[in-house]
């Protein structure tokens, strides 16, 4: 069960759930705008061109995307810590998919390169099961028929949704 989740719920999926679940509802529907975003353009740049040594975008089941592993440390890549606590949640699921895969000692790191800023990343007793608790709540988002209705946050004007959902 816990298996069937992991499978249709990406990283970004997941990491969209602690902002605004009609992003969630049309990203997994395949309704993307941010290929046309200045934002995440400015955002895919530092992550492709900061730690250029390091591998980036190793893939895990075609659905998460870790910026670079090194060291047995899962590294994720921002361009500000805006939303930092949305980052390190989605670092949590990456460690808590590679723990289904028998990956017992590994950590993450939230790395900032604009601030020079690191962040030890760990599993924590309960996260697995907020985690569960959160796919079970994306899901159930993604099988609706309707999209979620207008969250109207401050970070709405910034979203690379915005004009569809206000204009």
């Amino acid at each position: 069960m816990m298996r069937e989740n992991i499978n249709y719920v990406t990283g970004t999926i997941y990491s969209y759930s602690f902002l605004c679940m009609r992003k969630v509802w049309l990203s997994y529907h395949n309704l993307s705008f941010e290929g046309e975003s200045e934002l995440v353009k400015i955002g895919k740049f530092i992550d492709e061109n900061t730690y250029a040594n390091q591998k980036h975008n190793f893939m895990i089941d075609n659905k998460v995307n870790i910026d670079f592993l090194k060291n047995n440390v899962v590294h994720e890549i921002k361009k500000s810590d805006k939303e930092k606590q949305m980052a390190i949640n989605q670092i949590k699921y990456y460690l808590f998919i590679l723990k289904q895969y028998g990956f017992d000692d590994i950590k993450g790191e939230l790395n900032i390169p604009s601030k020079r800023y690191k962040e030890e990343v760990i599993l924590e007793e309960g996260d697995d099961e907020k985690i569960l608790e959160r796919l079970r709540t994306i899901n159930k988002i993604i099988k609706e028929k309707n999209i979620p209705e207008v969250i109207n946050k401050s970070a709405c004007k910034k979203c690379a949704y915005y004009e569809f959902c206000y204009i």
